[in-house]
């Protein structure tokens, strides 16, 4: 199989080409530069890998939550692949990607949502070195962020939301949390993984239901 996986929810942009060889992954700190960048780092991997995108068996993008512009990028470059190509789609949560790339055992994943909150999400890594939430990713003001149902949960913090919010998310959790890392970003290289899972369980959608999702409906300044 041959999967290529879209990331474009923070102010990196990310893409990975997933084939029976491995993972390659393209990925770059980039604010503002997705939809320049996008379409030019896709064709570069699959250059490097020999493969037109034709050869390509499934789509797979970042569905937030995240900057609103980043995740329409993402799901419209998706969208579009998919509908030309005839492809499937297999939509990944962004924290999803974030936990992932964190190595942590567990994570508990956090994205700045601007207007004081953020998005969050509690994940355990499995057997087979894929996260999976343990709850609904939720969207609220740090200090206001629901506590793990297993009260002996302990993780990592990791996600740019702990640089924004660190001093008021450490007091909330501080209890269930072993270490911070804030600069860990959510990559394609670690979505596809998880997606190239989902679409092995059926997860896969069409074009037409690739669809982001925001848990916000109001759209912020920059994002």
């Amino acid at each position: 199989m041959n999967l290529l996986a879209l990331e474009t929810a923070t102010d990196c942009c990310s893409v990975a080409l997933l084939t029976h060889a491995g993972v390659l992954e393209d990925h770059r700190l980039a604010p503002r530069q997705h939809a320049a960048l996008i379409l030019p780092m896709i064709e570069g991997l699959l250059a490097q890998a020999g493969l037109t995108r034709q050869a390509l068996d499934v789509i797979a993008f970042g569905r937030g939550p995240g900057a609103f512009t980043g995740l329409r990028i993402a799901a419209g470059v998706a969208q579009g692949l998919a509908l030309g190509l005839d492809r499937p789609v297999v939509p990944v949560s962004t924290l999803a990607a974030l936990a992932q790339a964190s190595g942590a055992d567990r994570t508990f994943a956090a994205l700045d949502a601007r207007l004081g909150e953020v998005y969050f999400g509690y994940y355990t890594r499995g057997a087979d070195g894929l996260v999976v939430a343990d709850a609904a990713d939720g969207l609220a003001p740090p200090e206001a962020i629901a506590l793990p149902a297993d009260p002996a949960w302990r993780g990592a913090g990791v996600g740019p939301g702990w640089g924004a919010y660190g001093e008021v998310l450490g007091a909330r959790l501080g209890h269930c949390i072993d270490a911070v890392d804030a600069d860990v970003q959510p990559r394609a290289g670690g979505l596809a993984r998880l997606a190239a899972a989902a679409y092995a369980r059926g997860e896969a959608v069409s074009a037409e239901l690739a669809l982001p999702v925001y848990l916000r409906d109001r759209v912020t300044h920059g994002s």
